[in-house]
């Protein structure tokens, strides 16, 4: 096997896909109760952001509604204009600060865990209340102290990283469509719809 493979695999087996898929099943539930998910990263981290919330506003492996998820680099207009009058530090954070609101959530993305536009997203996320949840590298990171949960993937290479962070975001993306199915199942039936069950007309 080649070198990269072995260090992909190693990494895959050590890092907590666990934890990642019950974010995704707490995520469930936040976003069918209509709040926001955001993702935050820069150059492949942001690639994978996106990656993130398009599986959600489209569809990952099951048909179901759309879930509002927004990628913050995307917005090229916002994030120049930001970048322009108050500096790249801000460009996540100043979004972030203009759409979420308590009980959102926030993803972010970053190898080294030290990007200073993404720690400020973590930081206005934690003034908002909006959840925050971390990817990152190695750790200890300074991200990983100003967010609530952080699954670090140890892997010396950041290609690795990215590799993981990547399947990382499918697992998430199962753990939202399974916590979404649990909730369905958890939903009461119409009272209609018990009521004609109940005559044997359902």
């Amino acid at each position: 096997m080649h070198g990269h493979l072995r260090s992909l695999a190693a990494a895959l087996e050590l890092t907590d896909a666990g934890r990642v898929e019950e974010w995704g099943v707490l995520a469930a539930g936040r976003l069918g109760a209509g709040h926001r998910l955001f993702g935050c990263g820069n150059g492949g981290s942001a690639a994978e952001a996106q990656h993130l919330t398009a599986e959600l506003t489209g569809r990952f492996e099951g048909e179901r509604e759309p879930l509002s998820a927004i990628a913050l680099h995307a917005e090229t207009s916002s994030v120049t204009a930001i970048a322009n009058d108050y500096g790249y530090r801000r460009v996540y954070e100043r979004q972030l600060r203009a759409h979420a609101r308590s009980g959102d959530l926030l993803v972010c993305m970053s190898t080294s865990g030290s990007s200073a536009n993404v720690l400020a997203a973590a930081e206005a996320a934690r003034e908002l209340g909006v959840l925050c949840w971390s990817l990152t590298g190695p750790g200890p990171t300074v991200l990983e102290s100003l967010s609530d949960e952080t699954v670090a993937v140890p892997a010396p290479d950041t290609s690795t990283v990215q590799e993981v962070h990547l399947a990382l975001v499918h697992v998430f993306c199962s753990g939202v469509e399974r916590g979404l199915r649990e909730r369905a199942a958890s939903v009461p039936p119409p009272r209609e719809a018990a009521a004609a069950r109940e005559r044997g007309t359902a």
